[in-house]
């Protein structure tokens, strides 16, 4: 059980830790000489760098709150499994945690799909979708299964 327990707060911590990252970086579309985030969008030219604040709109204030919400939902989730942990009688199931894991996953979801459907407005047509983008994506299935895992799960002793 201790094994399980202990896989099961990696994953968590590991989606935690894809969430932190792909919200800070700037990385989720590369080019030749630009790169965007949720954050800015910088353009490199024989001046320097040059970058401009994500205030293309009201999507990117959308998505940068979606992907704060995921952050903050998964940590509260954490937090509640650990208390839970504790807390909760032998049998019963960690509802509250996957809960809001769940929920993380779907703030994250619903971030990068605005993102993507949103972003040819704001970003060159030359660039692509960065490292960072695709941490987002890969951190909604972890989110969602942890979050699964955790309603399935019961407490043993």
């Amino acid at each position: 059980m201790l094994i399980l327990l202990l896989g099961i707060v990696f994953l968590h911590v590991a989606d935690l830790v894809l969430l932190f990252v792909s919200t800070i970086v700037s990385a989720w579309t590369t080019g030749s000489t630009s790169s965007s985030d949720l954050w800015t969008n910088c353009t490199r030219s024989h001046d320097g760098l040059l970058c401009e604040p994500a205030s293309a709109g009201e999507w990117i204030q959308a998505v940068q709150a979606l992907m704060i919400l995921s952050i903050i939902f998964g940590i509260i989730s954490l937090v509640l499994f650990f208390c839970q942990l504790f807390t909760l009688e032998k049998g019963g199931r960690f509802f509250l945690t996957g809960i809001f894991q769940i929920l993380a996953s779907l703030f994250v979801l619903s971030g990068t799909v605005i993102y993507t459907v949103m972003s040819p407005q704001w970003v060159p047509k030359t660039e692509a979708f960065g490292w960072a983008y695709i941490l987002a994506w890969v951190a909604f299935p972890l989110a969602l299964i942890s979050g699964l895992i955790y309603v399935i799960l019961r407490k043993r002793e």
